[in-house]
């Protein structure tokens, strides 16, 4: 398993997050997403409308390099903030069945590479670590 229990459901509870994606040119591009946890393949999967014709899409083919983050502000009073990063590469997959009948059949699936958390759980603290890649399956 790549999330902790703690950061699974504090995944769970959130259905917004921002994509930060490299263009061809070098530059930057982040953008607000829906997505979903797919716990069995350990990836995050964000579907959208007309996914195939986006630029995040076009440039996670290109690179795959992603950065992916969800927060929220529990409180302003105390300031208290929580939230995950998630570093990694992305594939941009085309042909998917979607889980909804809104989105496209193309699909962004980011493999985790660096997880870090921050006001998650009892202690609320900041934990951050490195996942390994998934050894590929013997022929």
């Amino acid at each position: 398993m790549i999330f902790t229990s703690v950061e699974l459901e504090y995944l769970r509870s959130q259905r917004l997050g921002r994509l930060a994606t490299l263009t061809p040119r070098g530059t930057l591009q982040n953008s607000p997403v829906g997505f979903q946890v797919d716990e069995d393949a350990c990836v995050i999967a964000i579907w959208g409308r007309d996914m195939g014709n986006t630029r995040k899409f076009h440039n996670v083919a290109a690179n795959g390099q992603v950065a992916f983050v969800v927060d929220d502000l529990v409180s302003v009073s105390p300031w208290v903030v929580r939230g995950i990063e998630i570093r990694g590469t992305a594939e941009a997959l085309t042909g998917q069945t979607p889980p909804s009948g809104y989105w496209s059949a193309e699909v962004i699936r980011i493999h985790p590479r660096r997880i870090i958390a921050w006001g998650l759980g009892p202690d609320g603290g900041r934990t951050s670590r490195q996942i390994a890649p998934a050894e590929p399956a013997a022929a």
